[in-house]
């Protein structure tokens, strides 16, 4: 038996590669087998706007981006100690034609961009032919698809751009490109596939299947040939925690790394974020807990950044309206999810500030932390001991690129209730709380629905950039009077990709076991009492806000 010793010093020898692609970055870390993030490196990817709601990428900037990340990230570690390597990204959808090469799908453009990316709407009237078959497929996704998912977007690109149809070899979504890149194989994860692609899988089917009659229903049949070979054959699914192959021999001077390196089945980025986030012990002040009892079934992630995921892992497939899920196995083998959401978060506080006036004139640079210490600032001087009722007369619905869920209206658009002629910091400070409060709110409407259908909810975690804003995550925890846990490691997105590897590669005989000894132990951000009844009023008027919506929504059509 190997003594307990050696055992920590191959925790601490063996290094794990976690790689994230995000929406404007990639990041790339090795962590070690404690779940110790060691080093981390960070490479800017482009984005292509050229119209209103369409967003695009290349799928070469990224894996050149993706290289340059692993290059600099592995600098000065011995080649034997790497064990493995992880990819999560962005659900964005990748077309590529005869011998792998890029098909652009910018319309009027010869630029290659061969990436739909995920926050694009192009796609919103195919959606909506969809939602319009009612197909019983579409129950898993809350009862309607978004134009953010993939076959309203292969619809597009199939009505829209006949020749690039015509030359389709493959499309991928973005996690599962990067393992192809990695390896040379078409392995799916069945991650990409259930959350995004309509792919059905079941306890009696658990790698899944393709529902033939709804993609003929929706006009997309001839994705069916050979096996359903560009969109994923279901002999080629994989599951979370295990291995699509060795890294390839070009991959391998690419990135840098051994060729052979075990290369795992990919995650999207907000389920590699709560890999990395629901295993950690949940001790608070004075070595308190928030709920030991509360199993991996009944906990929750809000991986909160430019969108937000709040994603529940349960033991039983309970259809929620409105809500993605349940899918089975999309983040813990055996276990299924549900993964309602906002699709601008971080992305419409970063909104709300750079269209102010303040954040234009001559003063320090406008940022969160900059205006989180000028609330504190207003508090004081208004005698409050902090800045929560500041917004009593200010109300914001962010619904200002639609509604993700609970209400799965992508029509839907923000509103502001209360607005002066003034334009000082202290305005922009008050806007931008009350935008904060905003997104609470919207957390605590997806919960509620949750829990009206039958979920219990046990410990809230939370990871992303927004985690690392007090303001967001104390508003949140006031809101919603649940404790909210911060991991020990607030780059969980990419110590999950990294858990991913680990398990892969065998170091850890289930990916459960990886995120227990990898996870480590969280903080406790506990609610504030005193406000729970302010929080209660303004939640009310904010419901009111969305009726208040539909009403004109309907004053007009008549």
């Amino acid at each position: 038996m190997e003594h307990p010793k050696g055992k920590f010093d191959a925790q601490l020898s063996n290094i794990y590669i976690g790689v994230d692609v995000g929406s404007g970055s990639v990041r790339s870390a090795i962590v070690d087998g404690t779940g110790t993030i060691l080093k981390t490196s960070e490479s800017p990817i482009d984005t292509h706007n050229p119209a209103p709601d369409y967003y695009q990428q290349s799928s070469s900037n990224i894996w050149e981006a993706v290289a340059s990340c692993v290059r600099t990230v592995i600098y000065g570690i011995e080649p034997h100690r790497i064990r493995s390597v992880g990819f999560d990204a962005t659900c964005s959808t990748v077309f590529l034609g005869r011998d792998d090469t890029p098909l652009s799908i910018c319309p009027n453009s010869t630029a290659c961009y061969d990436t739909i990316m995920w926050m694009d709407h192009r796609a919103v009237n195919q959606a909506a032919r969809i939602n319009a078959t009612k197909d019983d497929v579409l129950q898993y996704v809350g009862g309607c698809v978004s134009p953010e998912m993939q076959n309203p977007k292969i619809l597009w690109v199939k009505e829209n751009l006949p020749r690039v149809w015509e030359n389709v070899s493959h499309i991928f979504e973005l996690p599962d490109y990067l393992t192809f890149k990695a390896t040379g194989k078409l392995t799916r994860s069945i991650c990409s596939l259930v959350c995004k692609c309509n792919y059905v899988a079941n306890e009696t089917k658990p790698r899944g299947f393709w529902p033939e009659e709804f993609l003929k229903r929706i006009n997309l049949e001839d994705l069916s040939g050979n096996d359903y070979r560009k969109i994923g054959s279901p002999s080629d699914v994989g599951l979370p925690g295990e291995a699509v192959g060795g890294l390839s021999a070009q991959a391998a001077v690419d990135l840098g790394l051994p060729e052979g390196v075990t290369v795992a089945v990919s995650l999207i980025d907000a389920h590699a974020g709560v890999v990395g986030l629901i295993g950690a012990t949940t001790s608070g002040e004075n070595g308190s807990t928030v709920n030991n009892a509360s199993p991996l079934a009944n906990r929750m992630g809000i991986i909160a950044g430019t969108s937000t995921c709040h994603m529940l892992v349960s033991g039983t497939p309970l259809l929620v309206p409105g809500v993605w899920g349940p899918f089975l196995s999309s983040i813990v083998p055996n276990l299924w999810s549900l993964e309602p959401g906002q699709s601008a978060a971080g992305k419409l506080i970063d909104h709300v500030i750079d269209i102010h006036p303040a954040s234009r004139i001559d003063q320090p640079e406008i940022s969160t932390k900059y205006l989180n210490l000028h609330l504190d600032l207003m508090a004081s001087r208004s005698g409050n001991p902090d800045a929560t009722k500041l917004t009593r007369g200010l109300h914001v619905w962010p619904d200002f690129h639609g509604n993700r869920s609970p209400i799965a209206d992508p029509s839907l658009t923000g509103m502001v209730c209360g607005l002066t002629l003034s334009s000082d910091v202290d305005n922009l400070s008050l806007l931008y709380l009350s935008t904060v409060q905003s997104l609470a709110y919207g957390s605590k409407h997806i919960l509620n629905t949750l829990t009206d259908s039958g979920h219990t909810i046990g410990d809230v975690f939370m990871c992303g950039g927004l985690s690392k804003n007090r303001l967001y995550v104390q508003t949140h925890a006031d809101v919603l009077g649940i404790p909210i846990v911060l991991p020990r490691e607030s780059e969980a997105v990419l110590l999950g990709s990294a858990i991913i590897g680990a398990s892969a590669c065998g170091d850890f005989p289930s990916i459960v076991v990886a995120m227990a000894s990898m996870c480590g132990a969280g903080e406790v951000v506990r609610p504030r009492p005193v406000h729970a009844e302010y929080h209660a009023k303004k939640y009310k008027v904010f419901i009111s806000l969305v009726e208040d919506q539909l009403k004109y929504r309907k004053i007009m059509a008549e």
